[in-house]
């Protein structure tokens, strides 16, 4: 009898022990959603040194990996968890969630609350996205994004790179070489918001309907180019 009692407390144990990690990606996997919503919503405050509309306007997709240092991304070899979304014929996609790990830094920013910004720029970007694993290489596959008003200077690079990256440190946005890292999919933030694994082609292609938790990242997403445009315009 104490031995079936056991058994069936070890179980009891278990189970919860399972529900409140569970919830705990869960909760972790919103925060960091909502820390998205924060860097995306300050992306364009100010006109001069942040991401030029053209460039916002014209990427197909943008990830979002907030607090990337606190991650150990630069001096634990460790790696940052972001959001990403992709445009669709009929909007955003869902978020797809995203880990981003090795790789080396081309501006080593040496204090707390950076986050990375990466724009996915043309169709071999997507494709490469939508693959679920993939490493940024350079030559053509990812460059430092340009700032303020330098996109004249940067046309060949908006043509030609798929992926621009971005660092966000105190607000201001400074085009970074992230060279080497790997982009893939989080299998454990997907199955906490979704409830189950699911391919990010299926998510960023738009066949996938959007939480509600998802709402005000999106909202985010989708306000970011006319932030931009009314910034440049002040």
């Amino acid at each position: 009898m104490k031995k079936t009692m056991s058994l069936l407390l070890m179980g009891a144990m278990g189970l919860f022990g399972t529900y409140a990690f569970a919830g705990s990606d869960r909760e972790d996997t919103e925060e960091r959603m909502q820390k998205s919503v924060e860097v995306l919503q300050s992306i364009m405050s100010t006109p001069d040194k942040g991401i030029p509309e053209d460039v916002l306007n014209g990427a197909k997709c943008i990830v979002v990996v907030p607090n990337l240092l606190k991650g150990g991304f630069i001096f634990g070899g460790k790696h940052g968890r972001g959001v990403a979304s992709c445009r669709t014929p009929e909007g955003w996609s869902a978020p797809a969630f995203v880990s981003v790990g090795g790789g080396s830094w081309g501006l080593q920013i040496g204090v707390e609350g950076v986050d990375l910004i990466m724009l996915v720029m043309n169709e071999k970007g997507l494709q490469h996205l939508l693959s679920s694993k993939f490493e940024l290489t350079g030559e053509g596959s990812v460059a430092a994004g340009p700032v303020g008003r330098q996109t004249s200077a940067g046309t060949d690079i908006l043509m030609n790179t798929e992926v621009l990256t971005y660092a966000r440190s105190k607000g201001i946005f400074a085009g970074l070489t992230l060279e080497g890292a790997v982009v893939e999919q989080d299998n454990d933030s997907t199955r906490a918001i979704y409830g189950h694994n699911m391919r990010f082609r299926s998510i960023l292609s738009g066949r996938v309907p959007a939480p509600a938790s998802a709402n005000a990242f999106l909202r985010a997403v989708s306000e970011a180019g006319h932030q931009a445009h009314v910034a440049e315009n002040k």
